[in-house]
């Protein structure tokens, strides 16, 4: 029997690593000599590659290179204090796995640094496998991690693309899969919708619902 495969993010969707990521913006912006964004700003970080996020929140081009390394020796002292698992999310990936889901991470995160989150935290046990971007996040979009992901799994069908934030909802739709939206992650509201997102769901239970009436839904 051909297994099903579910795609997770991490930032936002199985983590909330907010506390961790936000901090260590802030403290690049204080040690270049530029203004802090405002907390909403911050948050928005969280999910899209950083080397595309400085940018967009008018970091000077000049500096974007600088502003990436500042960044990275900083978050990684703080990448597993100022992270942690969201509550039921540890329930979830059990279950899916029991009802014979096949579950790999994907995330825009540099997979140097999603491989070690995800060890600290016990989802590598949980899930079959961890798939990241390079860390010249320049080079890779969603849609390219996600290819990964797709690539070292093609004996499976892939069944949905679960994220909280519009480039989990664009990646997958380049592959043409479905997406469900988490309301607990970083998305502005209305961003999911605006996005495309398949489906929405509030809570890690009704994750599990929604998935395992998608599955069900292929089986019959």
């Amino acid at each position: 029997m051909t297994p099903s495969l579910v795609l997770l993010d991490l930032d936002g969707t199985l983590t909330d690593s907010a506390p961790g990521i936000t901090s260590s913006i802030a403290t690049t912006y204080t040690m270049l000599g530029l203004p802090v964004p405002s907390p909403s700003a911050l948050r928005s970080f969280v999910g899209p590659p950083i080397t595309s996020s400085f940018p967009a929140h008018g970091m000077p081009a000049d500096r974007v290179a600088e502003a990436v390394r500042v960044y990275r020796s900083v978050f990684v002292d703080s990448m597993i204090t100022g992270n942690s698992v969201y509550d039921g999310i540890p329930e979830v990936l059990a279950q899916l796995r029991s009802a014979g889901l096949r579950l790999v991470v994907a995330t825009s995160k540099p997979e140097i640094y999603a491989r070690p989150i995800c060890d600290a935290f016990g989802l590598t046990a949980l899930v079959d496998g961890v798939f990241g971007a390079p860390l010249d996040e320049a080079s890779s979009t969603k849609a390219q991690v996600i290819a990964a992901a797709l690539a070292a799994n093609p004996d499976a069908d892939a069944l949905v693309m679960v994220g909280d934030r519009e480039h989990d909802v664009h990646g997958a739709h380049e592959h043409g899969l479905p997406t469900i939206g988490v309301t607990w992650g970083y998305a502005a509201a209305g961003e999911l919708v605006a996005a495309g997102a398949d489906e929405l769901v509030d809570t890690p239970a009704e994750l599990t619902a929604a998935i395992l009436r998608r599955l069900a839904a292929v089986a019959a």
